[in-house]
C-alpha cells in the first residue's frame, strides 16, 4: 500500500536522488524520455537536505521504499541551483509587472522543484496524489505552488495540467523553451 508522507530521514533523501538519477534524460533513450517524461535538475545530497530541512518534502513510499515524490524548494533557494535561477528570475519580473490580483501567486509562493515517480508505480494516481499531499501541506502557509516544465516534457506538462496547474508564462533559458506553471 501507498502512503504519502513528508521527508523525514536522510535515506529517503537518498532514495529520491536514485531516483532521480534513473529519470534524467541521459540515463534513459531519446523514446523513453519521450514516452515517458523526465527530470531535469540533477540535486545532491546537500542542497536537497538544505531544501528538506526548511520545507520537507512529499514522498509516494511503498514499506520504506520512496517510490515517488514532489521537491519542495522555498524561494530562498532560488540562487542555489543554475538551472533554476532563470525560472526565478521569471517570477520576480512576473511579480513586478503582474496585475495586483496576480502578485499574491508570486509574492508567497513555493516551488514543487521537481516531481518523480518509480517506473513501475507510473499510471496509479500517484502524481495527482503526491500533488495533493503538497497542495494541502503547503496552501496555505503559502498561497500558491509554482514550477517549471521543459516544452519537449509532454507527458509532465499534460500531468500538470491535469491536477490543475495553469500557464503563468513561457520563456526560454540554457537553450530550453520552460513553461511556468502555477496553482493555488
Amino acid at each position: 500500500m501507498i502512503r504519502y508522507t513528508l521527508s523525514s530521514t536522510e535515506e529517503e533523501l537518498r532514495q529520491i536522488l536514485l531516483l532521480q538519477q534513473c529519470n534524467l534524460p541521459q540515463s534513459l533513450s531519446a523514446m523513453e524520455a519521450t514516452l515517458e517524461g523526465f527530470v531535469t535538475v540533477h540535486h545532491n545530497l546537500e542542497i536537497l537536505k538544505s531544501m528538506h530541512d526548511l520545507c520537507p518534502h512529499i514522498l509516494a513510499k511503498e514499506g520504506a521504499k520512496v517510490v515517488g515524490y514532489a521537491l519542495s524548494m522555498h524561494a530562498k533557494f532560488g540562487t542555489s541551483i543554475e538551472v533554476l535561477k532563470p525560472m526565478f528570475k521569471q517570477i520576480s519580473t512576473h511579480h513586478a509587472n503582474a496585475p495586483e490580483a496576480m502578485r499574491s501567486i508570486t509574492h508567497n509562493f513555493i516551488v514543487m522543484g521537481q516531481i518523480c515517480i518509480d517506473k513501475d508505480y507510473r499510471k496509479k494516481g500517484i502524481f495527482r496524489k503526491l500533488y495533493n499531499t503538497m497542495r494541502a501541506h503547503y496552501i496555505p502557509p503559502f498561497s500558491a505552488i509554482i514550477t517549471e516544465v521543459d516544452t519537449n516534457n509532454e507527458r509532465s506538462l499534460q500531468a500538470h495540467y491535469a491536477v490543475g496547474f495553469k500557464e503563468l508564462k513561457q520563456y526560454r533559458a540554457h537553450g530550453q523553451d520552460w513553461v511556468l506553471l502555477y496553482v493555488n
